[in-house]
């Protein structure tokens, strides 16, 4: 997964990051947006607009927020199903 979605965004989702992803990679999954991996083109426009740093590549994510990696994979598999 390129980029993961954490915490900051639930409940918040002002939707920046929809808006300048090339590639329409990132969905709305209720409580916060999700990335599907196998759209991103990993360009980073989306980490860069986000109003509230929720928005990490998959292998920098902080550590309180390693449940969202496991947490987008199950919204996206639910937004697809």
């Amino acid at each position: 997964m390129p980029h993961v979605i954490c915490e900051p965004c639930v409940g918040v989702k002002t939707g920046e990051c929809t808006l300048v992803c090339p590639v329409d990679a990132i969905y709305d999954a209720g409580d916060q947006y999700v990335i599907n991996p196998e759209e991103c083109t990993d360009c980073g426009a989306c980490v860069d607009v986000c109003p509230v740093g929720a928005i990490f590549p998959a292998d920098r994510v902080p550590g309180q927020w390693q449940r969202y990696i496991d947490k987008n994979e199950r919204l996206l598999l639910s937004l697809i199903d």
